[in-house]
Order: C-alpha cells, then sequence, then structure tokens
C-alpha cells in the first residue's frame, strides 16, 4: 500500500486495509522509536489551526519533530493574512510553496476538502466544524486494537453530544466498517446522532440513561453535554447529570472496559475516574502522536506499507 501523496479528509478516504498498516506502523514506532528519528529529516510540517487545540496541535508538531523534520504555521487565524480576508484557497497555495504537508482545523465544515482541491501538498482534516475528525479516528482505533486486539464483535457505547461531535462521527463511519461491531449510542433526544451517521450502522441501540448500558459495553467513548446545545436551561439541568461517569456509576460496569475521550473534558468523567484501570484516555492522548507519527511519515512517502 501506498499512501504517498494524498489527503485525509475523512475517515473513509482510508481503506480498511490502509488503515491497518498504519495501525501495525505505530506499533513498530512504539517499540523502537529511535528507528524512525530521522526519517522525516528536512521535511517540513505546515500546522493551520484557526480553531484553538491543544492535544492534536501538539501532538501533530511532537509527531513531526520526533520523526525529525520541523513545523510552520499558526495557532491564531488573526495573526495571519486570515484577518486580512484570504481564502482558505488561497492561503493553501501559499502554504504548498514552503511545506511538504499541511494540517488544518476549520470552524466550517467542509474547509479541508477545499483546501485539498486547491492544494499541492498533503492535507489532514484536523477537524472542520461538526463533520469529520479522522485522525481523533485513527487515534481512538489505535487505542482499541492495542488493548483489545481487534474490533470484532465489540460493543461500543457513545455518550454525550452525537449530534454534534465530529469525533463520534469519525468513529462511528470508521468502525461500522468492520464485523459484528455494536453501537449502544447515549445522549439526550436533543442530541441524538443524526440520521445520515445512523445509516451508517447495521447493529445499534439508542438509550437514554448510561447507567443502563453500561453492563453491557466494552468500550464506552465519553463525549461533553454542551449546554449551549440546549433551546433551554431547563431541558440541560434536567439531563446533564445522566451523562456524568464518576466511580460508582462505574461499579456497573466490566471489568476488562475501555473508558475513552477525546478530550478536553469538563465534568463529564469525574476526577476519581482517572486512577481506574479501566480509564484509557491519557494512553489514548499519547497513542495519538504515535498514529500521527504513521500517518506523516506514510503521507511523506517515508515508509512503505
Amino acid at each position: 500500500m501506498d499512501l504517498q501523496g494524498k489527503h485525509l479528509i475523512a475517515p473513509l478516504d482510508l481503506t480498511v486495509d490502509e488503515m491497518e498498516g498504519l495501525f501495525a506502523l505505530a506499533k513498530n514506532i512504539i517499540a523502537s522509536p529511535e528507528d524512525f528519528s530521522e526519517i522525516c529529516k528536512g521535511k517540513l510540517l505546515a500546522t493551520l489551526f484557526y480553531e484553538p487545540s491543544t492535544r492534536t496541535r501538539l501532538s501533530f508538531e511532537a509527531a513531526m519533530l520526533r520523526l525529525g523534520g520541523q513545523v510552520i504555521g499558526f495557532s491564531e487565524p488573526m495573526s495571519s493574512s486570515v484577518s486580512k480576508g484570504e481564502s482558505i484557497a488561497d492561503t493553501i497555495r501559499t502554504v504548498a510553496c514552503y511545506a511538504d504537508i499541511a494540517v488544518m482545523r476549520h470552524p466550517k465544515e467542509g474547509s479541508a476538502l477545499v483546501a485539498a482541491r486547491k492544494s499541492g501538498i498533503p492535507v489532514i482534516n484536523a477537524g472542520d466544524g461538526g463533520h469529520f475528525h479522522p485522525t481523533q479516528t485513527l487515534t481512538d482505533l489505535l487505542t482499541i486494537k492495542l488493548e483489545k486486539g481487534g474490533f470484532d464483535g465489540i460493543t461500543i457505547g457513545m455518550c454525550g453530544d452525537l449530534k454534534f461531535g465530529r469525533t463520534v462521527h469519525s468513529l462511528i463511519c470508521a468502525l461500522a466498517r468492520y464485523s459484528g461491531v455494536k453501537f449502544i449510542l447515549i445522549s439526550p433526544e436533543e442530541l441524538r446522532v443524526p440520521e445520515y451517521i445512523l445509516d451508517e450502522m447495521k447493529d445499534y441501540d439508542e438509550v437514554r440513561d448510561l447507567s443502563e448500558a453500561l453492563p453491557k459495553l466494552d468500550v464506552l467513548y465519553m463525549t461533553r453535554v454542551q449546554q449551549e446545545r440546549f433551546f433551554n436551561e431547563e431541558d440541560y439541568i434536567r439531563l446533564k447529570d445522566s451523562y456524568i461517569l464518576n466511580a460508582a456509576k462505574l461499579k456497573k460496569a466490566k471489568d476488562g472496559l475501555m473508558v475513552l475521550h477525546p478530550l478536553p473534558r469538563v465534568k463529564e468523567i469525574s476526577t476519581d475516574v482517572d486512577d481506574d484501570p479501566r480509564a484509557f484516555y491519557f494512553k489514548q492522548m499519547k497513542n495519538g502522536m504515535h498514529i500521527r507519527m504513521a500517518l506523516l511519515a506514510a503521507l511523506l512517502g517515508k515508509v512503505g506499507m
């Protein structure tokens, strides 16, 4: 498989075999990081972040530096010519003159696709509005694979804001291609999964109560229930505590449960869960750097898969 020069805009841009190749490469990077420490020497990554980010931006920068490459870009668009009204198309054409690969986060759906169509270098979508976040999906899948060995037959619960959560949408689309995956969708009616994402799943249930779903799950993917998404304060107050995971609720779960979260969290996972061996969200965060190292190396043609 050869990913050199390709864009990554949505999870389905990668075949299952290509994802599996990236997981294998990431495992090799974890086992022997010194073997990969110079393979991107002389290459430049451009980070174009039109929205705030901690984990995604820093993990991409760390990934490129650990591969021996360098990083340019912006994390505050008003410090660039965007503040003067420059279009995405013109920005990416400019960046392509200087860098070898670009990663972009933008608040508008479809922005990364616009950039890819005008770019002379590979573009990676680091989140476009409520649409997709494919490298977070690769992070999530790598974390599950390292612990569970694979995806076939697992039951995964998605909890919180399932309507606007781009990480949820991306993960569902990717996991739905594996055999026997069952989804349990846990959200208030106001924040249920959009119909076009429901159409991707063969086997799913929708429930409103986290405690009801917990005993059935192999993986729990938590997201924040956002107050600003509700039409009135009363509905938010009525529902918000139903979607908070704490140590007491976790007693109902399997010993082998994995609790994941794309982060940042606010109150949806209590800190009394952090030391539980089933809490994988900090390991998940570190895996994000390793899978992004694998992706950058593959898109730049520095490794065979």
